[in-house]
Protein backbone atom coordinates (compact mmCIF):
# COMPACT_ATOMS: atom_id res chain seq x y z
CA UNK A 1 0.00 0.00 0.00
CA UNK A 2 1.17 3.51 -0.94
CA UNK A 3 0.33 6.39 1.56
CA UNK A 4 -0.72 9.60 -0.08
CA UNK A 5 2.36 11.77 0.36
CA UNK A 6 4.09 9.03 -1.92
CA UNK A 7 3.04 11.25 -4.95
CA UNK A 8 5.46 14.09 -3.89
CA UNK A 9 8.30 12.36 -3.19
CA UNK A 10 11.75 12.38 -5.59
CA UNK A 11 12.87 9.56 -6.92
CA UNK A 12 15.57 8.64 -4.67
CA UNK A 13 12.75 9.26 -1.98
CA UNK A 14 10.31 6.72 -3.72
CA UNK A 15 13.23 4.18 -4.03
CA UNK A 16 13.84 4.25 -0.07
CA UNK A 17 9.88 4.41 0.02
CA UNK A 18 9.28 1.19 -1.96
CA UNK A 19 12.61 -0.91 0.12
CA UNK A 20 10.72 0.43 3.35
CA UNK A 21 7.51 -1.09 2.24
CA UNK A 22 8.74 -4.51 1.27
CA UNK A 23 10.08 -5.33 4.61
CA UNK A 24 7.33 -6.17 6.70
CA UNK A 25 9.62 -7.70 9.70
CA UNK A 26 12.81 -7.72 11.98
CA UNK A 27 13.49 -10.66 13.35
CA UNK A 28 15.98 -9.92 17.34
CA UNK A 29 17.95 -12.95 18.21
CA UNK A 30 17.30 -14.35 21.40
CA UNK A 31 13.98 -11.77 21.96
CA UNK A 32 12.81 -14.01 24.70
CA UNK A 33 15.91 -13.13 26.92
CA UNK A 34 14.03 -9.40 26.74
CA UNK A 35 11.52 -10.61 28.29
CA UNK A 36 11.94 -9.91 31.83
CA UNK A 37 13.68 -6.51 31.31
CA UNK A 38 10.08 -5.49 28.87
CA UNK A 39 8.09 -6.87 32.09
CA UNK A 40 10.25 -4.73 34.50
CA UNK A 41 9.62 -1.76 32.37
CA UNK A 42 6.04 -1.73 32.59
CA UNK A 43 5.89 -2.06 35.95
CA UNK A 44 8.44 1.03 36.04
CA UNK A 45 6.19 2.92 34.39
CA UNK A 46 2.78 1.72 36.38
CA UNK A 47 4.90 3.19 39.37
CA UNK A 48 5.22 6.60 37.51
CA UNK A 49 8.90 6.33 37.80
CA UNK A 50 10.59 8.24 35.33
CA UNK A 51 14.07 7.23 35.78
CA UNK A 52 13.45 3.47 36.24
CA UNK A 53 11.49 4.19 33.37
CA UNK A 54 13.97 5.65 31.18
CA UNK A 55 17.04 3.17 32.35
CA UNK A 56 15.16 -0.08 31.47
CA UNK A 57 14.18 1.19 28.19
CA UNK A 58 17.86 2.14 27.20
CA UNK A 59 18.65 -1.55 28.70
CA UNK A 60 16.20 -2.93 25.89
CA UNK A 61 17.19 -0.37 23.29
CA UNK A 62 20.87 -1.19 23.82
CA UNK A 63 20.21 -5.15 23.65
CA UNK A 64 18.28 -5.01 20.56
CA UNK A 65 21.17 -3.06 18.47
CA UNK A 66 23.54 -5.64 19.82
CA UNK A 67 21.59 -8.22 18.74
CA UNK A 68 20.75 -6.61 15.62
CA UNK A 69 24.84 -5.45 14.94
CA UNK A 70 23.35 -1.86 14.99
CA UNK A 71 24.95 1.48 16.40
CA UNK A 72 23.77 2.19 19.91
CA UNK A 73 21.31 4.56 20.40
CA UNK A 74 20.47 7.07 23.13
CA UNK A 75 16.99 6.84 25.07
CA UNK A 76 15.40 9.89 26.60
CA UNK A 77 12.44 9.50 28.68
CA UNK A 78 10.60 12.69 29.10
CA UNK A 79 7.67 13.70 31.58
CA UNK A 80 4.68 15.48 29.77
CA UNK A 81 3.88 15.38 25.89
CA UNK A 82 4.81 18.46 24.01
CA UNK A 83 1.17 19.43 22.22
CA UNK A 84 0.31 22.31 20.10
CA UNK A 85 -2.92 22.30 17.27
CA UNK A 86 -1.62 19.50 15.01
CA UNK A 87 -1.64 16.91 18.45
CA UNK A 88 0.67 15.18 20.80
CA UNK A 89 4.25 14.33 20.40
CA UNK A 90 4.53 10.73 21.38
CA UNK A 91 8.40 9.89 20.58
CA UNK A 92 11.21 11.92 18.60
CA UNK A 93 13.97 10.13 16.60
CA UNK A 94 17.01 12.17 15.58
CA UNK A 95 19.32 10.53 13.49
CA UNK A 96 23.56 9.98 14.28
CA UNK A 97 24.86 13.28 12.88
CA UNK A 98 28.65 12.52 13.07
CA UNK A 99 28.98 14.06 15.85
CA UNK A 100 26.25 13.41 17.92
CA UNK A 101 25.11 9.44 18.51
CA UNK A 102 21.94 8.38 17.39
CA UNK A 103 19.29 9.21 19.59
CA UNK A 104 15.36 8.40 20.42
CA UNK A 105 13.21 10.88 23.21
CA UNK A 106 9.42 9.29 24.45
CA UNK A 107 7.24 10.76 26.53
CA UNK A 108 5.90 8.73 29.57
CA UNK A 109 2.93 11.31 29.81
CA UNK A 110 -0.57 12.52 27.56
CA UNK A 111 -0.26 16.47 27.27
CA UNK A 112 -3.71 17.25 27.86
CA UNK A 113 -4.14 15.30 31.48
CA UNK A 114 -0.44 14.04 32.44
CA UNK A 115 -1.24 11.04 32.75
CA UNK A 116 0.57 8.21 32.79
CA UNK A 117 0.67 6.62 29.04
CA UNK A 118 -0.65 2.94 28.79
CA UNK A 119 2.43 0.46 28.90
CA UNK A 120 1.44 -1.00 25.30
CA UNK A 121 1.29 3.24 23.89
CA UNK A 122 4.48 3.93 25.63
CA UNK A 123 6.38 0.33 23.94
CA UNK A 124 5.18 0.74 20.83
CA UNK A 125 6.46 4.01 20.57
CA UNK A 126 9.91 3.24 21.64
CA UNK A 127 9.62 0.78 18.97
CA UNK A 128 8.44 3.05 16.82
CA UNK A 129 11.61 5.13 17.30
CA UNK A 130 13.61 2.38 17.30
CA UNK A 131 12.93 1.22 13.79
CA UNK A 132 13.82 4.93 12.44
CA UNK A 133 17.15 3.51 13.85
CA UNK A 134 17.17 0.36 11.95
CA UNK A 135 15.63 2.37 9.03
CA UNK A 136 19.34 4.15 8.70
CA UNK A 137 21.71 2.15 10.88
CA UNK A 138 20.12 -1.67 9.23
CA UNK A 139 18.53 -1.29 6.36
CA UNK A 140 20.81 1.69 4.93
CA UNK A 141 17.77 3.92 3.58
CA UNK A 142 18.83 7.53 2.82
CA UNK A 143 15.09 8.41 4.49
CA UNK A 144 12.64 6.47 7.32
CA UNK A 145 9.26 6.77 6.08
CA UNK A 146 6.54 5.78 7.36
CA UNK A 147 5.29 3.29 5.22
CA UNK A 148 2.83 -0.13 5.91
CA UNK A 149 6.09 -2.26 5.89
CA UNK A 150 7.44 0.03 8.46
CA UNK A 151 4.60 -0.36 10.66
CA UNK A 152 4.61 -4.23 10.19
CA UNK A 153 8.28 -3.99 11.40
CA UNK A 154 7.56 -2.21 14.70
CA UNK A 155 4.44 -4.74 15.38
CA UNK A 156 6.76 -7.43 14.66
CA UNK A 157 9.22 -6.38 17.63
CA UNK A 158 6.00 -5.58 19.37
CA UNK A 159 5.17 -9.42 19.31
CA UNK A 160 8.33 -10.81 19.81
CA UNK A 161 9.40 -8.71 22.99
CA UNK A 162 5.69 -8.90 24.90
CA UNK A 163 5.04 -12.15 26.01
CA UNK A 164 1.51 -12.02 26.73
Amino acid sequence: MVFAYYKRLTLSQKRAYDKSDGVTSVRIPSASELHPLVDALEAALKKEDRNRTEILSQKIASAMAARLKVPAIRVKVLAVRPHDSGGELHGLYNPCTGVLPARMSVWMRTAQHKRVVAFRTFFRTLLHEFCHHLDYEYFRLSYSFHTEGFYKRESSLFHQLVDK
